[in-house]
């Protein structure tokens, strides 16, 4: 027994081992809260980042709502005057351009955030409706309407003639299968008192919002003009054609076929040259010759004037006669003559803002 307690009392207890010394709670909980508090800063940065992006959402949203009150709210100057220049905010035109908006669809692609100056930098890729192909058929469309309208004797109000037009741009639109593009643009943002906004309405945005139209009034505007002038179907150069070449020509509108011509003597005595040509109206409206075909003479490379004959000519009333469709008369049209030299005629469609079908031919008057 005593050797057994001697044993006990000559055994030391095992020290404690340093690797298994627990650390001190307060540097755990130190180290906590400063992980929740760097977790917390940058989930306040990436929320602060988010805004602007989420306003700028909002106001393309509101662009294809065609949200002109919500649009301007999101501007920091809430100035859509720019707007009014292609005609958005016209009543006229509300309907055409509610259903090509509403078609537009937007991706932000980058961001470049100052969280000390409150502003950004936000870049949006839309893609929308190209409506350049639309226009010129609505406007070609437009033209031989107004047209044929003044020669019967109709005379249309401009209220009357902006819902012609906006009739003829629906029409065509829902006819067209829609041609997109894509445009990146980078909207500078601002940081105010009530939340982020755009700057300013840009050029670019505009351009998107009204299909590439620009400026409707402007355009039809201008072919008015155009036509009162005599300038809006004059080629600048003298057309190429051979001895084998015919005016003959046919569009979905009408047809014309080469018959004969002849010179004679104008109301002052001076030389002219008579056209005579089948006119077929292949539409689905009345029309005329007038309205539809687009002729001119060339002569020693200038563009001949058109005559006023001596003698009375049956066909020349014809030119302007209006005639139902698939129904065809025989027209004719009188030029001024420089000498008995070769003339180039160039046929084209009347009014067409895209070029459309055009044929020529030389006669030879000697």
């Amino acid at each position: 027994m005593d050797t057994q307690n001697q044993i006990f009392e000559n055994t030391e207890a095992p020290k404690p081992n340093k690797k298994h010394r627990k650390r001190p709670v307060g540097l755990i909980l130190f180290l906590l809260v400063l992980i929740l508090a760097l977790a917390g800063g940058a989930a306040y940065y990436l929320y602060q980042r988010r805004q602007p992006e989420e306003a700028l959402k909002s106001y393309l949203q509101k662009i294809q709502e065609m949200d002109f009150e919500g649009m301007a709210g999101l501007l920091q100057s809430s100035d859509l005057t720019a707007l009014d220049e292609a005609d958005l905010r016209d009543a006229a035109y509300t309907d055409f351009f509610k259903m090509i908006n509403e078609k537009m669809t937007y991706e932000i692609t980058g961001n470049q955030f100052s969280i000390q100056d409150g502003t950004a930098q936000v870049t949006a890729r839309i893609q929308y409706i190209d409506g350049s192909d639309i226009y010129k058929e609505a406007i070609t469309e437009f033209l031989r309407q107004i047209v044929s309208s003044a020669f019967s004797g109709e005379e249309l109000t401009q209220q009357q003639t902006r819902e012609t037009l906006s009739s003829i741009l629906m029409e065509k639109a829902q006819a067209s299968e829609d041609k997109f593009t894509s445009a990146e643009i980078v909207y500078p943002m601002i940081k105010t008192t009530e939340g982020w906004k755009v700057s300013a309405l840009d050029e670019e945005t505009v351009k998107i919002m009204s299909a590439n139209f620009q400026s409707v009034e402007d355009e039809v505007n201008q072919s008015l003009s155009d036509m009162e002038s005599g300038s809006g179907s004059a080629q600048s150069e003298v057309p190429k054609a051979d001895s084998t070449d015919r005016i003959d020509m046919e569009t979905e509108q009408f047809s014309i076929k080469f018959a004969d011509y002849k010179t004679g003597k104008d109301f002052g005595g001076e030389p002219c040259l008579f056209v005579y040509y089948d006119y077929t109206n292949k539409g689905d409206a009345p029309s005329s010759a007038i309205v539809d075909v687009s002729l001119q003479a060339y002569q020693n490379g200038t563009l001949c004037e058109t005559a006023i004959p001596a003698e009375n000519e049956e066909a020349i009333d014809h030119y302007m006669d209006e005639i139902k469709p698939g129904k065809t008369i025989r027209v004719c049209q009188v030029f001024s003559l420089q000498d008995q030299s070769d003339v180039t005629l160039s046929a084209s469609e009347a009014f067409s803002l895209s070029g459309g079908a055009s044929s020529s031919q030389i006669l030879t008057l000697s």
